[in-house]
């Protein structure tokens, strides 16, 4: 189902802590059967410690600086399935990748979830470092704030509140098949 005539992922996914980017990524790598690279665990790998650890250590800037290397690396790089980590659009410089892999014809899906639905996902733990404190409150503060780079960064929005990672595989496909008739000229034999 993913777009092949181009370089780069089949698909990047982003969107908010317990969206289910690393879930739904999944499960679309292994219906396409593709790789499925995940920036947050890229960002892990080359820093040699998990990310609570760089945000307390290293802090938030050194965190974000590692985390658009990722991005850029894995845009470049990866031919399946990337799920981006949750404030990684937040980067001007990340922004400027997703734009040209748009641009390139690549599909970028904003996983959308209502608070009630991601606490359960989360569960609101210190393995999220911009979640301490009040994490309720924490989380809605950031779905204020990035929600707009998230959408204005996405090929397509599918919530995912309610569904299983398949249902939301699913739902991407069928949204994927719309962009595929409308960017061959908008028919397909329902149109007739």
């Amino acid at each position: 189902m993913p777009f092949s005539d181009r370089p780069g992922p089949r698909i990047v996914l982003v969107g908010p802590p317990g969206s289910g980017k690393s879930t739904v990524g999944a499960a679309l790598a292994e219906r396409w059967h593709l790789a499925l690279r995940d920036t947050d665990a890229d960002v892990e790998a080359t820093a040699g410690k998990a990310i609570s650890d760089i945000f307390v250590d290293d802090g938030e800037p050194a965190f974000r600086a590692l985390e658009h290397e990722a991005v850029a690396a894995a845009v470049a790089e990866h031919d399946g399935v990337l799920a981006l980590g949750g404030g990684a659009v937040l980067d001007p410089g990340t922004q400027d990748v997703l734009a040209a892999y748009r641009q390139a014809g690549g599909v970028v899906v904003f996983l959308d979830v209502t608070l009630a639905h991601a606490v359960p996902r989360v569960g609101l733990n210190q393995a999220r470092p911009l979640l301490l404190g009040n994490p309720r409150a924490r989380w809605q503060a950031l779905m204020e704030a990035r929600r707009p780079v998230y959408q204005q960064v996405a090929t397509v929005r599918v919530l995912t509140d309610g569904l299983r990672p398949t249902d939301v595989a699913e739902a991407i496909e069928a949204e994927l098949a719309t962009i595929r008739v409308a960017r061959a000229g908008g028919t397909d034999e329902g149109d007739a």
